[in-house]
């Protein structure tokens, strides 16, 4: 078994992801470029995970299955394909986008609050909430039964990311709605890659 957290960092920089787990993060995704070799995706997956097992924190690698160390997490905009992906052996879902984003092109129209809602209210594993993740939309993601968040820009792309991680750690202590809290504990590993966005 394995260990989900509540906030996930989504970068393919050791600098960020260092600075991020120093402000609290306790989950990282390892997005690794398009134009990357699988030798890069390799060394980049094995420092990531080094860096993650000192702080004790989950390590997942997106969108590469072949170099994947992570528990089988999957996406989802809707409730039947989330029910689908649990049913398939998904032990956690990333849901959206939330919001408009600029982190990554071609996604979909952003499924806002009310879609966070639908697909936590139709499965039983933890949803984490991505795209357009700010710390001060945190709490209506939370209210909208959210189990956490995944961000990218509102670490990566901030001054400082150990204080950008801590405020969204604080945001994630607050009030919440519900949301799947299996103990944060999900089954693993299966090989999957993460949940990607």
């Amino acid at each position: 078994m394995h260990r989900i957290g509540r906030l996930h960092l989504i970068t393919d920089r050791l600098d960020v992801m260092a600075a991020a787990l120093d402000g609290g993060v306790d989950t990282v995704q390892v997005r690794v470029a398009d134009g990357w070799t699988d030798r890069q995706a390799y060394a980049l997956a094995g420092a990531a995970v080094a860096l993650c097992r000192r702080y004790g924190v989950p390590c997942l690698v997106n969108d590469r299955l072949h170099v994947a160390v992570a528990v089988g997490g999957a996406t989802a905009r809707d409730p039947a394909t989330a029910r689908c992906a649990v049913a398939d052996g998904a032990d956690y879902l990333g849901v959206g986008p939330a919001y408009p984003t600029s982190t990554k092109d071609g996604l979909p129209t952003p499924i806002g609050p009310a879609g966070v809602a639908a697909v936590a209210a139709a499965v039983d594993v933890p949803v984490i909430a991505i795209g357009g993740v700010t710390a001060v939309r945190v709490a209506e993601l939370r209210a909208a039964g959210a189990y956490g968040v995944a961000v990218v820009g509102a670490i990566g792309a901030a001054a400082d990311p150990a204080a950008a991680a801590a405020e969204l750690r604080r945001a994630l202590s607050g009030p919440a709605g519900g949301g799947a809290d299996p103990a944060a504990t999900v089954a693993g590993p299966r090989g999957g890659a993460g949940a990607g966005r």
